[in-house]
């Protein structure tokens, strides 16, 4: 980062809900490891957001979604976690997207350099999730991030008691994967 290059604001979210989630481990771990130059914002309120319904969006937004779609809006890029819950995307990720891809022109989505990663104890790690929310992004024009793909599987082995991510291999690809995202960001032009 040069001297009148401002830091870089990436929005993190993580698509579960559990306290001891490894996907808001890995976020933890992303703010670790962050580039020079990187802040890491996590947006932990995802389990706040009502399940969308376009009447209650008529009403007004609520308080949580508001909240989402300003963290978002601030921040130059975005940052998924998910974990993979029946070969698929969990609904609270969902949800969240289907809240942050409104109003259908002009949402905060569109056009937000976002990287995806994600943990599981299972061999194949997040790969089918990644794929179903990489098809979802494609529809709200949120450009991500093709490479790395950066699947943690048997994530019970990664991490320690305390959820820190200790696997030193995962922790440099988690490394590659924001300094690539914060090229690309720059690269497709969307600070500030």
């Amino acid at each position: 980062m040069s001297s009148t290059e401002r830091p870089l604001i990436v929005c993190a979210i993580a698509g579960s809900l559990r306290q001891a989630s490894y996907n808001r481990a890995l976020l933890r771990a992303a703010q670790e490891l962050a580039p020079a130059g990187m802040e890491i914002r996590i947006f932990d309120r995802v389990g706040e957001l009502p399940l969308f319904d376009q009447d209650l969006e008529v009403q007004g937004d609520p308080e949580p979604v508001v909240a989402m779609r300003q963290a978002i809006a601030e921040a130059d890029a975005l940052l998924i976690a998910t974990p993979e819950y029946n070969h698929g995307v969990p609904g609270v990720l969902k949800n969240a997207i289907d809240w942050a891809s409104r109003p259908p022109r002009g949402a905060v989505l569109a056009g937000k350099p976002t990287a995806i990663l994600g943990a599981s104890p299972g061999v194949t790690g997040t790969a089918r999730a990644q794929s179903q929310l990489r098809q979802s992004l494609v529809f709200t024009d949120t450009p991500v991030l093709p490479q790395p793909e950066i699947l943690v599987y048997r994530a019970h082995e990664k991490f320690d008691a305390a959820g820190r991510l200790t696997d030193e291999k995962t922790r440099e690809f988690v490394g590659k994967l924001l300094s690539g995202l914060a090229s690309w960001t720059r690269r497709l032009g969307s600070e500030g």
